[in-house]
């Protein structure tokens, strides 16, 4: 069935985040895992210290993990904001100045994908002053990551637990991917596809199939945690391995990554629903 067929990673910004940073490259790994993704690590500033990002590579590397998956700056993530690029201001030019530092280091590690989002709408800020900054950003953020082959994640997230934030759905995501692409004249802007954030917004696990059916071919990376709860496969009532199924069956065949909370739980007794034998990563 689905678990099968899929490429796991694990997201360090929200399991294992009771160990240091620098650990927990190797806790995935000890755990099973040969893949990771991160948020931005460094939520206060978009241009961390040489030396920390130096630390960070070297615990990858050392661990034997490949990170596979990286937010830009966004803000405080976790906390009240949701990225960065569509904020007037501070917030803006901040983004900009992670560019090229956050695609060093994704060159740096291998990571081949790098997740920008969007930001809040902002109470006095014309809507569309922000979309228009967005797609500035996005134009430079996508140029900056095919510097490096990469590809740039656009994602949906979830009105009820961001309700400021304006991309909530799949089709006007992926509409956005598609006018980065023509406006840089690329095609490595795609979709992040998180079954979490979908369902959150009140989508069927029959409206969940549609989306995928309709998106596979256009999604660059897939996000999985359970509902409600965004807890572990099998917490909650989200049919997660029969989507991820309908998934491969559509022809996706990226990275999955494991963005759930580990519950009233250690980490590593979080992946109980997986057998150990599929979570490193497979050719």
């Amino acid at each position: 069935m689905g678990y099968a067929n899929q490429r796991f990673d694990v997201n360090l910004s929200i399991l294992f985040t009771e160990l240091p940073l620098l650990e927990r490259p190797a806790a995935a790994a000890a755990a099973g895992f040969t893949a990771v993704e991160l948020w931005w690590p460094w939520v206060a500033t978009p241009t961390p210290p040489q030396d920390e990002l130096d630390a960070l590579a070297k615990s990858l590397k050392d661990a034997g993990t490949q990170l596979v998956g990286l937010n830009f700056y966004a803000g405080e993530l976790p906390g009240p904001d949701r990225g960065a690029l569509s904020v007037p201001g501070e917030e803006s030019e901040r983004f900009r100045a992670n560019l090229d530092v956050a695609t060093r280091f994704a060159e740096t590690t291998g990571c081949t994908a790098l997740n920008a989002l969007y930001g809040n709408r902002v109470e006095g800020a014309d809507p569309a002053v922000q979309d228009q900054l967005a797609l500035e950003n996005l134009v430079l953020a996508a140029r900056a990551a095919d510097r490096i082959g990469a590809t740039l994640l656009l994602e949906a997230l979830n009105q009820p637990e961001s309700p400021r934030y304006p991309l909530l759905g799949a089709d006007e995501t992926v509409a956005l991917a598609d006018r980065v692409n023509e406006a840089t004249g690329l095609t490595n802007t795609a979709f992040l596809m998180d079954l979490y954030h979908l369902s959150m917004n009140g989508l069927s696990t029959e409206a969940l199939y549609a989306v995928i059916d309709t998106h596979a071919a256009r999604t660059g990376h897939v996000q999985i945690a359970d509902t409600p709860g965004r807890g572990a496969p099998g917490t909650g009532t989200l049919p997660l391995e029969s989507l991820l199924e309908r998934l491969h069956t559509a022809g996706y065949a990226g990275w999955t990554g494991l963005e759930y909370k580990p519950g009233d739980r250690p980490s590593a007794e979080a992946f109980d629903w997986l057998p150990a034998e599929r979570r490193a990563a497979r050719p």
